[in-house]
């Protein structure tokens, strides 16, 4: 019994003094050529010293500290220093163009010109500095009804009965159109971009336009009995919620006039 005791604690001394050597022999296969290469140097200094000292956390921190300290094994710079250098680049590049190409687009260089009467269209479309967009394509034309060519009163009832929630009595949020612009008897819009190409959407809302207008011209039939819908707009108003359902907000601006005289100081209280 003591003879087998013996035998399995001198046994049990080899197995101890060795550990790190046969793990690292174990799963060499399976790991780097540097991990293999501190795995060799943490087993030769445990079997200097019988154990480690420092974590392999900590190890690896000092392998870094010393990649970066020594300037010799380093031969690119890192993945930031590459993304500074490219911005870099870049701005260079678009400073080049506006030092030497643009003074060249004074050639090109147009008066604005009011337009007149005879073009009340506005035209309106999304561009994205080269990037390719779905709405890129969109073109949407706004013009008010009064500059539109109506024969009379009846073409211009049919034709808001045609355009429907196309046609708003204010000027659509997006139109292009001044703030300071009178209503009159309303604004249409229209907007395509079921076609590949804005040319071809912008000709068919154009188009679009004049058959409009052609049939509101066309007095074979007569709509003046029925009335003009107005749901679309009565349901925009409720859905923005600011308030502009009560009274006739969505058809009349207010202004000053609309003040009740009465409430007005008399001049003798001014005095």
């Amino acid at each position: 019994m003591a003879h087998s005791l013996a035998r399995c604690l001198s046994l049990s001394r080899s197995l101890r003094a060795t550990p790190s050597v046969s793990r690292t022999t174990k799963a060499s296969f399976s790991m780097s050529f540097a991990v293999q290469q501190r795995r060799k140097r943490h087993a030769v200094d445990t079997s200097k010293r019988g154990r480690r000292t420092n974590s392999v956390l900590e190890d690896d921190l000092e392998e870094i500290w010393d990649h970066f300290e020594d300037s010799a094994d380093t031969m690119d710079s890192p993945t930031a220093g590459h993304i500074l250098l490219q911005n870099e680049r870049q701005m260079l590049h678009y400073m080049r163009l506006i030092e030497h190409e643009m003074p060249k687009l004074v050639a090109y260089r147009k008066h604005f010109v009011p337009p007149s009467a005879n073009k009340p269209l506005i035209v309106r479309s999304i561009h994205y500095q080269g990037e390719e967009h779905p709405a890129a394509l969109k073109r949407v034309i706004v013009a008010p009804v009064d500059a539109l060519p109506l024969k009379n009163e009846a073409a211009l009832h049919k034709f808001i009965l045609l355009a429907g929630p196309r046609w708003s009595p204010v000027p659509h949020t997006d139109a292009g159109v001044s703030g300071n612009a009178i209503w009159g008897n309303g604004y249409i819009k229209i907007a395509c971009e079921d076609f590949p190409k804005a040319s071809m959407n912008l000709k068919w809302a154009s188009d679009t336009l004049g058959k409009l207008v052609a049939e509101a011209n066309n007095s074979a039939e007569s709509f003046a009995d029925i009335p003009i819908d107005v749901r679309h707009l009565l349901a925009k108003v409720r859905k923005s919620k600011k308030g502009d359902h009560r009274g006739n907000r969505p058809f009349s601006r207010t202004t000053i006039h609309d003040f009740p005289e009465e409430w007005l100081p008399s001049p003798l209280s001014l005095q």
